[in-house]
């Protein structure tokens, strides 16, 4: 029973969940943390984001299963690996993605025009758009964007360039070290096609250019935006973003981490500390300090 249990939990996979957690950002950062009521329909959408994502997830093993079985971690996913049938998980599939557009629906029309667009720009990543140089990354990218920016309509806030930009940027950061350790792979042509497009010299290019300009786009961010102008000190949470990026560099480099971000987001524990202390130093400043 556990086995299935857990068998079930990878085919949702529900440690890519973490990636939703960023419809929070908008709920921090317009100070409205503490609203019961936007708590929790932000919370709600956060359940449905999640339902949605797993839909797509489920689609795409199905569609990719071939491919995967030349890759050393995607090889064991429940389809890849034979575990769990093609025709229960398309059904699962279903089912999530009609209560996520439903409960989508119900709560806040925009939200749910966010959910459709993110996935329907989701299955036409898996059948054509991945496969297109350059284009890929940004489109896997554009889908972290929509999670931060859904978090923003559902409590019917402005959504912020700031907020665009920095999630944009993170995502790149992300995807391309993501594709840096798929192309250090020896199967790698034979998993992801399009990466016979790309170098590790070039993506090693892209991330630097992506570093840099992610750490400044934070850094204008701290002492620019209209929530700087607010809260003075929001500056003093630029330490754990560098910490942050370096840490992630140094396990992309040296620690060959870059193709599982889940694993660093949710096991590595320095990277958990400072997140943790990103977020508390955020609530201070923005919700305590006058």
């Amino acid at each position: 029973m556990k086995d299935n249990i857990k068998i079930f939990f990878e085919l949702l996979r529900i440690r890519q969940w973490i990636k939703n957690f960023l419809i929070y950002i908008a709920l921090i950062f317009t100070n409205n943390l503490f609203n019961f009521n936007l708590l929790l329909k932000t919370t709600v959408g956060f359940i449905l984001l999640c339902f949605a994502s797993s839909s797509i997830y489920i689609f795409n093993d199905i569609k990719d299963a071939k491919e995967d079985r030349y890759h050393p971690i995607k090889k064991n996913r429940p389809i890849a690996s034979g575990k769990i049938k093609s025709s229960f998980a398309i059904s699962i599939s279903l089912i999530m993605l009609l209560v996520s557009l439903f409960g989508s629906f119900i709560i806040e029309k925009n939200f749910f025009v966010i959910i459709l667009v993110y996935i329907l720009l989701s299955v036409a990543y898996t059948f054509k758009l991945k496969n297109i140089v350059i284009l890929d990354i940004l489109i896997v990218a554009t889908n972290y964007v929509l999670r931060a920016v859904s978090g923003a309509i559902i409590i019917n806030v402005e959504i912020s360039p700031w907020l665009l930009i920095c999630t944009s940027l993170l995502a790149l950061f992300v995807i391309l070290a993501k594709r840096r350790y798929e192309l250090s792979l020896s199967s790698a042509i034979k998993h992801r096609k399009i990466l016979q497009e790309y170098s590790i010299p070039l993506l090693d290019e892209m991330i630097s250019v992506t570093t840099a300009s992610t750490i400044s786009a934070y850094a204008l961010y701290t002492f620019t935006s209209e929530t700087a102008l607010k809260h003075n000190y929001l500056l003093l949470t630029m330490p754990f973003v560098l910490y942050g990026i370096f840490r992630y560099l140094y396990l992309i480099h040296k620690k060959n981490l870059g193709g599982n971000p889940e694993y660093i987001f949710t096991k590595d524990i320095p990277t958990i500390i400072n997140i943790i202390l990103w977020i508390l130093s955020i609530i201070i400043i923005v919700y305590f300090v006058k």
